[in-house]
């Protein structure tokens, strides 16, 4: 199992900005592909981004164009930046790496408010 480890949630204004980040105990490339979610209260975990270890991107509808999911192979961490927050993004969010065992971070909050 790998060890995930996220960090730099808070609380932010709208319209505002954050970096989330996730440590890794083993080499993201081996990995291979890394993703991160968000639930909301009341709500559903939702994949919000995903990134191989080639690069290849995808983000939910919701966040194209706000969002940029990123990879430091050398640190082993992967990073959301995160732009022109909305309040409805306001959730925890979670680093997934689905290889080789599905694993999980203990999650970060974000909330967007003024």
């Amino acid at each position: 199992q790998v060890q995930l480890v996220e960090s730099g949630g808070g609380l932010v204004q709208p319209g505002g900005s954050l970096r989330l980040s996730c440590a890794a105990s083993r080499s993201i490339f081996s990995i291979g592909f890394m993703r991160w979610y968000r639930q909301a209260p009341g709500k559903q975990r939702e994949l919000v981004a995903s990134i191989t270890s080639g690069g290849t991107t995808n983000y939910a509808d919701s966040v194209k164009g706000r969002f940029t999911i990123s990879t430091d192979i050398a640190k082993n961490t992967v990073s959301l930046q995160m732009m022109g927050l909305k309040p409805e993004d306001t959730a925890v969010y979670y680093c997934n790496a689905p290889f080789p065992v599905d694993s999980w971070g203990q999650g970060t909050q974000v909330t967007v408010s003024s």
